[in-house]
């Protein structure tokens, strides 16, 4: 894929030329937003409004990274979101129940029942530290260590500057620190933290 070419293309008003943007980012796009909002209803429409905003606001794109500028809008999109709930907090029957459509990926050849399903005690567990977190703290949680950004990067798709994306990571994976650690026996034992065991 040109992704030059496409945004060009895209810039110029060619809708199949943002379609192949959009295939080629939704996937990124929509896992980000889902672990910002911790729900796939709330994802998908946060992952529709970014790219509804990214086809009209195109041609004011100047350059650079596309990837920032994209998870940008998603980032505020959700940041835009949240807020709207916590002024009009509302409760659904749907968000009852647990979510079942993130399922479990099947255990590999040399993992047993039990470490695949002790896999999957941390992993709810993580989920569920990194869904307390306050939402900024939650999108640079996941921006680096779920995505795997550089910190400029990450300073440039929130619009933070550099320490301020450090020391919020800093205070955030001290958060997640201290919830795993409430969760103490509830963890098998060989995710413990060293203190724990």
């Amino acid at each position: 894929m040109d992704e030059l070419a496409l945004i060009r293309r895209a810039q110029a008003g060619d809708v199949e030329a943002f379609n192949g943007l959009v295939a080629a980012y939704q996937d990124r796009v929509y896992n980000l937003a889902y672990r910002i909002m911790g729900e796939s209803a709330a994802a998908a429409d946060a992952t529709q409004e970014a790219f509804i905003a990214a086809f009209r606001g195109l041609r004011d794109y100047r350059g650079g990274q596309f990837k920032s500028w994209l998870l940008r809008i998603v980032t505020n999109a959700c940041y835009d979101e949240l807020r709207r709930r916590k002024r009009r907090p509302a409760d659904s029957l749907d968000d009852l129940a647990p979510e079942s459509d993130d399922p479990l990926p099947l255990p590999g050849n040399d993992e047993t029942p039990e470490d695949h399903a002790l896999r999957g005690e941390l992993r709810r567990a993580l989920e569920d530290c990194i869904r307390a977190l306050p939402p900024e703290h939650r999108a640079l949680v996941v921006l680096r260590d779920v995505e795997d950004f550089d910190y400029q990067t990450i300073a440039r798709t929130t619009g933070l500057e550099l320490g301020t994306v450090k020391s919020r990571l800093s205070r955030a994976r001290a958060a997640l620190r201290d919830c795993l650690r409430g969760l103490g026996e509830l963890l098998p034992a060989e995710y413990r933290l060293k203190s724990e065991s």
